[in-house]
């Protein structure tokens, strides 16, 4: 029997049917509280039972988002193209998340960072990891696609009297671990944040490869790209590279949990200072700094970075309309010569550097969006942030004129 991903295609769920998750919300991104002490204050935490990203950023930085790109970006003090002079073997890219944690330690700044390790003997799968010296940092280096409930150490982190902790996490983990801070008795967090999205069950990630790459078992890391397609490094040093049109969506839709998407936090924006890929060139990292502490994360990391000016190209509204139409319903796949096309005319014409992230984050926040309504039409108020509707707001005449109303129309707005 041909595998296939562990829900069906149109199923809502959980994630996959993981016997330890029995109990929780549907919409669950297993991040991990549930884990630890704080598991009774789920109710007040999970951004799946009411979303809280303005409250929250109130609190950290005393003000709503201003218009523009923070309604996509997220509030920010300072935005930058950078990488590292030497990159760091094995890292996803140039290694500035994992120089950062471990520099952290060596300066006593903090006690410990919670992390992603990888489990002995495979090559992706997960595993929660506090380390509290440079080298335990320096061993999960590297990306790890698949959902990690790393905030089940929060215990650990309590057992241990640690009181300056340093925590690399994605956007869900982010928000619970801001709602709950207050109850941790830190001295110090620092929270440095990766954007994600449509993350996926480690099963489902090894089924995404088999699909995907034509040697799936020598894949060393892969990742999404500015230039439209998948770039999957392999073990001989060989790069395959597979275009997001020639995707098998008829194959790959039922691998992503519910909760993914219906998450409006693609760039990480309660983190101090969030480091990834879409806004920058290829090879070079767009980075984040949000908060006061941000910046001095950052600082931090300066005398090791070369840095470019900032850059956009492209009109990402161009494509839009069509983008909305697929929500409603999904084209068939063109011709391969067509797709070759597309590819093409994606790379040379489509948009690029700020007006790529804005691109990619603005159709997330439309489709996750149009998963909410569709799937989980009483939770709309309480789940999707204020910020979803600023940023969609140039796109309401086709949405509406495709789904029937624009994006929140018939709520009370705040």
């Amino acid at each position: 029997m041909e595998q296939g991903p562990s829900k069906g295609l149109h199923d809502v769920s959980l994630m996959s049917h993981d016997r330890r998750l029995a109990g929780r919300p549907r919409l669950c991104s297993d991040c991990g509280l549930c884990d630890s002490w704080l598991r009774p204050q789920m109710a007040d935490t999970c951004l799946f039972v009411r979303n809280r990203m303005e409250e929250i950023e109130s609190r950290l930085h005393g003000r709503r988002r201003h218009p523009g790109d923070e309604m996509r970006f997220g509030i920010y003090r300072e935005q930058a193209i950078l990488r590292m002079r030497r990159p760091v073997a094995g890292a996803q890219w140039t290694g500035m998340v994992t120089t950062l944690a471990a520099r952290l330690l060596e300066r006593g700044e903090v006690e410990a960072v919670i992390l992603t390790g990888t489990n002995p003997g495979t090559r992706f799968e997960p595993l929660p990891v506090l380390a509290r010296t440079p080298e335990e940092v320096r061993a999960c280096v590297g990306n790890k696609p698949s959902l990690s409930p790393n905030l089940g150490l929060l215990d650990q982190v309590r057992e241990s009297g640690i009181r300056r902790l340093a925590v690399i996490g994605t956007g869900c983990q982010v928000q619970v671990l801001r709602q709950a801070q207050d109850q941790l008795g830190l001295e110090r967090l620092d929270v440095i944040g990766i954007p994600c999205s449509d993350n996926v069950t480690y099963a489902d990630q090894q089924f995404f490869l088999d699909t995907i790459s034509s040697s799936p078992r020598t894949v060393v890391h892969y990742e999404f790209m500015q230039d439209f397609s998948l770039w999957l490094h392999h073990e001989d040093g060989h790069r395959e590279r597979v275009n997001y049109i020639d995707f098998p969506m008829d194959k790959l839709q039922g691998i992503f949990p519910s909760a993914c998407l219906s998450c409006f936090d693609y760039p990480n924006a309660l983190a101090d200072l969030t480091i990834g890929y879409m806004g920058a060139p290829l090879g070079w990292q767009w980075v984040l700094a949000r908060t006061a502490r941000g910046v001095e994360l950052l600082d931090l990391l300066r005398p090791d970075l070369e840095s470019r000016p900032l850059s956009e190209a492209g009109d990402r509204t161009r494509g839009m309309p069509r983008f909305i139409a697929m929500l409603a319903k999904r084209p068939g796949k063109p011709p391969k010569l067509i797709r070759q096309l597309i590819a093409f005319l994606q790379r040379r014409r489509g948009p690029r550097g700020l007006e790529f992230a804005r691109a990619i984050i603005e159709m997330k926040l439309l489709r996750n969006y149009t998963y909410v309504r569709d799937k989980f039409p009483q939770m709309e108020e309480k789940i999707v942030p204020y910020h979803v509707y600023e940023a969609t707001r140039p796109y309401a005449a086709e949405y509406a004129a495709t789904f029937g109303r624009a994006p929140g129309e018939g709520l009370e707005q705040a």
